[in-house]
C-alpha cells in the first residue's frame, strides 16, 4: 500500500501553532508565582501543544523538514523547541518536560539577536 501524499500547508500549519503554543505554555509557566498546581489554563495549552507536535511528528521525515524550514525562516524559540521535540527518538510527554533544561537548551542554541 503506498505512502498517503503529506499535505504540506497542514504540516506547516500544525508546526506554527506548535511552536506558538510552546511560548504560549512557557510564559504562562514563568508568570506563576512558586509552585502552583497545574491549572486548566496548563492543561489547556499542553494538550493543544501535544496534538499540534503529533501532527507534525505523523508526517515523519516531511514534518521535520517542515519544521526545519520554520525555523529557518522565523529562528525563534518555539521553533527550535519544535525541531528539537521531533529529533527525540520517541515523543517526550510536555508534563515530563525539565523545563529548566528545556529553557537553557533554547537559550544556547538559538542565534546571537
Amino acid at each position: 500500500m503506498p505512502k498517503p501524499p503529506v499535505l504540506e500547508n497542514i504540516v506547516r500549519q500544525h508546526a506554527e501553532m506548535a511552536a506558538f503554543l510552546w511560548t504560549a505554555y512557557d510564559s504562562h509557566l514563568l508568570s506563576q508565582d512558586g509552585e502552583p498546581e497545574t491549572d486548566d489554563e496548563q492543561l489547556e495549552l499542553m494538550e493543544r501543544l501535544e496534538a499540534h507536535l503529533d501532527g507534525v511528528r505523523v508526517a515523519g521525515a516531511d514534518g521535520l523538514r517542515i519544521a526545519q524550514e520554520r525555523y529557518a525562516e522565523f529562528p525563534e524559540p518555539g521553533e527550535l523547541f519544535v525541531m528539537r521535540m521531533l529529533a527525540a527518538e520517541k515523543p517526550i510527554p510536555i508534563a515530563d518536560l525539565n523545563l529548566d533544561k528545556v529553557r537553557a537548551y533554547l537559550n544556547a542554541n538559538l542565534p546571537a539577536g
